[in-house]
This record gives structure tokens, C-alpha cells and sequence, in this order.
């Protein structure tokens, strides 16, 4: 059944700090026009122009997806992406007051309910959707990474991981009715990251709002009590750091069994909205990152580039 666009009726704004720079900044979301699709702006910047959500402006995916205009660069925007796409919106503008969202807790969910304040206004354009008739797959043997997309009544997204720690093992997870699952049952999911990697990050600068309240931290080596007063010197920590028996630093409670996968899900459901349209099919993905969705996007786009131009051919907003 065909349906009509959506955006949002009100303009609503979150505050935290970014994930790499660690100041204060602002994610404002505000309603756009039919076909207006899903840009970013930054006000920070003096005559920022708006940046098209989409693969051809991904410049890196190192610490999360990138995008970039004419020197403008706006860092980890999938969280924000996942939380409009997740909710079935087809016209945001998204303002920010420096170079990254904020991080939050680390998940989607506070941007979904920002987005659910601002309430959902129907327009009177249809949607375009790029309906999957024939198979895609992205394969990279070396990392062991799959992703495909085969034809589907809906939008559908079946994610399995593997980690050879006992925190995570093989986690799987399915979403097959991603309007009425997204907000309670991937939004909420929190990025996770290993103390070796995030010791490594912080040392270097590179992720200066990031903590323990924003991250699942999971265990990956032996720590003991030398370690764990360098880790609270890093992170500027006064309470006591703890090994936690579930393997998770300081025994932080996961809000789902399997919630890294659900992150990761998340993420692709952000990485997948740099197709610019949203996609009727299957997705499946096994041990997939920000590297893969990216290049896997890349070649969706290339195998349905003539059914792309069809839908974009009457888009005449600029």
C-alpha cells in the first residue's frame, strides 16, 4: 500500500556533549517540505550551507559515518539518521551547533522521543521507496562480513555478531516490523566499545565526550587495582571502577540480553539511510561495521541506479 511522506509538526532540540570533541552542542530537528529528504546543517558556521544526508557525501567511517560539503564536516551522524529513519520520516532538516550530535547515552532513544514531541505531520506528496526486486550481496572475505538485501513486503532487518569474549559470544537479532518495533526495541541500544580499545581512543583525544555513562565498556583483558587507577585518572572518575562479574565494566546492566547486536542494527538502519530513500527488502548482516554498511549502501546504489533516478527524477526541491 502506498503512503504519504512524513516529517515532523514542531521543531524540538536535544543538548549533551559531542562524542569526539566533548562540548556542549545541540541537535535541533526541524520540519521540511516534501522531498526535502533528510540534511544537516551546521549554525556554528556563518552561511553553513545544508549537507544531503547521502553515500556520495560519507568522507569517513573510522569512528562512526562522516559526511562532508564544501569543508563543512559533520562527525557520527547515524544515531540521528537511525532515529528519523527508524520512525519513518522522509523530510528533516537537522540543525547542529558544532561538528557532531551529542552523544547522549549513547543511543538513539533520546532523539526519538525529541522526534515524538515534535509530533509526525503527514504530507501530500507519496513516498519513494526503492522497492528490491533482485538480490544484493557485499562479501568481504577477509573479515568475514556479510550483507544482502532480497525482495521483502517491508523494510526488515535480520544482524548476527560473533566475539570470542563470554560478555558477547554470538548475538542475533531480527526486526520485522520496524514502525512498531524501532523506538522501544533498537532505539534504546547502547553503543558498546573494549576497555583496550577505548583506553587507546582516550589517550588520544579522540573521543573527549566519551565515558562510562555513554558506553557500554566490555572487558577485554586482565585488569587490576593499577589499572584501575589509571582508568579512573583517564576518565576523570572519583567513584571506585570495578571488574564486573557479567564481564562489563563496573557491572553495568544491558537494557536488552543482546544489545550490542541491537546497536549494531542500529547503525545500519542510520548507514542505510544514505541510500536517500528508504528501501522495501530484507536486509541480513553478519559481523558488518560502518566500513561495510557504507560500501554495502555504495553498491546498492550502483545495482538500482536507474530505478534511483526514476524516484529522484521528480524531486524538484533544492
Amino acid at each position: 500500500m502506498e503512503r504519504k511522506q512524513r516529517t515532523i509538526r514542531n521543531s524540538q532540540s536535544c543538548q549533551g556533549v559531542g562524542l569526539h570533541t566533548g562540548v556542549k552542542t545541540t541537535i535541533i530537528f526541524h520540519p521540511a517540505p516534501e522531498n526535502f529528504g533528510i540534511r544537516f546543517v551546521r549554525s556554528d558556521i556563518p552561511g553553513s550551507i545544508e549537507i544531503k544526508a547521502d553515500i556520495d557525501h560519507v568522507v569517513d567511517i573510522s569512528r562512526g559515518t562522516t559526511i562532508e560539503e564544501k569543508d563543512v564536516r559533520i562527525h557520527t551522524v547515524e544515531h540521528a539518521l537511525a532515529a528519523v529513519s527508524g520512525l519513518r520520516l522522509d523530510n528533516i532538516l537537522i540543525e547542529l551547533t558544532g561538528k557532531e550530535p551529542p552523544v547522549m547515552d549513547g543511543s538513539a532513544k533520546d532523539f526519538v522521543e525529541c522526534l515524538i514531541k515534535a509530533g509526525i505531520k503527514v504530507q501530500d506528496d507519496e513516498r519513494k521507496v526503492l522497492e528490491i526486486t533482485r538480490a544484493v550481496n557485499y562479501t568481504n572475505p577477509y573479515r568475514d562480513i556479510d550483507i544482502h538485501v532480497i525482495p521483502s513486503d517491508r523494510f526488515r532487518i535480520t544482524f548476527m555478531v560473533e566475539y570470542n569474549l563470554p560478555a558477547l559470544g554470538s548475538q542475533y537479532e531480527a526486526i520485522y516490523n520496524m514502525e512498531e518495533d524501532f523506538a522501544f526495541e533498537v532505539a534504546p541500544a547502547r553503543t558498546f566499545c573494549f576497555l583496550s580499545e577505548v583506553e587507546m581512543l582516550k589517550e588520544r583525544g579522540l573521543i573527549k565526550g566519551g565515558g562510562l555513562e555513554n558506553a557500554v565498556v566490555i572487558i577485554d583483558k586482565e585488569i587490576d587495582s593499577i589499572e584501575i587507577d589509571r582508568l579512573k585518572n583517564l576518565f576523570g572518575i572519583e567513584h571506585n571502577i570495578i571488574e564486573g562479574a557479567n564481564g562489563i565494566l563496573n557491572g553495568k546492566v544491558l537494557r536488552f540480553k543482546n544489545e550490542p547486536v541491537r546497536h549494531k542494527t542500529l547503525d545500519l538502519i542510520g548507514d542505510l539511510a544514505l541510500l536517500g530513500v528508504p528501501i522495501k527488502g530484507h536486509v541480513t548482516a553478519a559481523r558488518a561495521g560502518h566500513a561495510s554498511n557504507v560500501e554495502f549502501v555504495k553498491k546498492l546504489k550502483k545495482q538500482y541506479s536507474k530505478e534511483l533516478n526514476e524516484l529522484w527524477a521528480g524531486n524538484n526541491h533544492e
